[in-house]
Parts: structure tokens; C-alpha cells; sequence
């Protein structure tokens, strides 16, 4: 679809992915980007119409449904890492993963749907991870909101062709942002991940694996298992 002209909404806006999809909206000509924030009134990014956004709240997912009806890009960012480790933490972190990746990403695509139908269908676009494919023993409950979340994006996919809606989901092994810091890994920079996804968008496509671990595990993913969690 064409991103010149549209009107976008970024959830998880404030900074990270989120800002960085926003930004590369901007460059590709879209006419107004709604930036998804918890606390709209502390985020001062030019060219950005910042609305409060919280995934977990649907009051406020039902009224940026109304404030942003001209949406014809939504792109589902919003996201945390909070569980605990496989054998030991509470799990209210898990839960909290649960309700903001997997029923955030839910409750706003299911609000937005209408909205992108009368806009000719649109682009709903979801940030996966590698993590979607492959579960880890430090991060569980992450890999497990994530793996929920594919299969969301999948249903989605499904149920909105008939709209004319582009489901598109957004593949990614670690990507340089605070959130990250402490990782000591090979991390791809934010903006390339917004650039790729808007590639994907212009160019309809459903997929969009960004670094070489998404495309490496995606592959994986028909063979034996070894390929997916190869032994020390």
C-alpha cells in the first residue's frame, strides 16, 4: 500500500522501535502519525500527534479508535520483557507480558479493524521476534507472549483478507534500544527494523524478517529440532 498520504497510529511510541517506526513514517510522506503514549502530555517529538495509549486499558483503546478513524497504518509496537526465568521469579511478570504483547496487540487490532476496512483496508502491522519461533530458558514468558502474538497475527491475516487488509508481521533477533543495554549480543539498529517494515508495507508484503537470526530461525522452523535448540 502506499504509505505517502496516509494517516498512521504507533503504539509503544515513546521511544525504541516505536519512535523509530514513527520517524520512518514521517519520511515516507505519511500526512499524520498518531504516536500511542502512556503520558502524551511529557512526549515532545516534532511532527508526531502524540494520544494516550495504554494496550491494557480499553477505554482508551476505544477512544483512540474514535480520535484516530482517518488510521489507514496501524502498527502494533507496544510491548514488554517482565517474566521471570523458567524455575524460579513470580510469575505476575508473565501475566503482565500476557495482557500487554498478546491481548494489547488483540484488543487493538479488533478496535482498528473497522477503521482500516472503511480506509479501502489498510496495513496492520504486528512486532514479533525471533522469540515468536524460539523459546529461550531466560526469557520464557516472552518468548511465550511472543509465540501467542504470531499466531494472533496469523489469525488476523486470515480474517481481515477479505477487508483488503495487509497483515504483517515483523521478525527481529536483538535490536539496540535501552531495553537492551545490558545484552551482549549482535544487535540491529532500530531504524533499520522501522525501514525494512516500511519496505514490507509498500510493497505488501506479509513478512518481514529484518537481521540474519530472523531469517536463519524462520528457516528452522520445518526441520528437526536440533536446528532450532542445538545441543552445547
Amino acid at each position: 500500500m502506499k504509505i505517502e498520504g496516509s494517516v498512521a497510529l504507533v503504539t509503544g511510541a515513546n521511544r525504541g522501535i516505536g519512535l523509530a517506526f514513527c520517524r520512518a513514517l514521517l519520511a515516507r510522506g505519511a500526512a499524520k502519525v498518531f504516536a500511542g503514549v502512556r503520558e502524551p502530555e511529557d512526549f515532545t517529538e516534532p511532527g508526531l500527534e502524540p494520544l494516550r495509549l495504554d494496550v491494557t486499558d480499553l477505554g482508551q483503546i476505544a477512544d483512540a479508535a474514535r480520535t484516530a478513524s482517518d488510521a489507514a497504518i496501524v502498527i502494533n509496537n507496544a510491548g514488554i520483557q517482565a517474566g521471570p526465568g523458567l524455575l524460579e521469579g513470580d510469575l505476575d511478570g508473565a501475566r503482565q507480558e500476557l495482557e500487554v504483547n498478546y491481548l494489547g496487540t488483540w484488543a487493538v487490532s479488533r478496535a482498528f479493524a473497522p477503521v482500516l476496512a472503511a480506509h479501502g483496508g489498510g496495513a496492520l502491522v504486528n512486532m514479533l521476534s525471533v522469540a515468536s519461533w524460539r523459546s529461550t530458558w531466560r526469557f520464557p514468558s516472552y518468548a511465550a507472549s511472543k509465540a501467542a502474538q504470531w499466531s494472533l497475527t496469523n489469525a488476523f491475516r486470515v480474517a481481515l483478507r477479505e477487508q483488503g487488509t495487509l497483515v504483517v508481521g515483523v521478525h527481529v533477533g536483538w535490536v539496540d534500544t535501552d531495553a537492551t543495554m545490558s545484552v551482549d549480543e549482535p544487535k540491529t539498529d532500530a531504524a533499520e527494523v522501522a525501514a525494512r517494515t516500511m519496505d514490507a508495507i509498500a510493497r505488501d508484503e506479509p513478512e518481514v524478517l529484518v537481521d540474519e537470526t530472523a531469517r536463519r530461525v524462520r528457516a528452522a522452523l520445518s526441520g528437526p529440532l536440533d536446528l532450532l535448540y542445538p545441543t552445547p
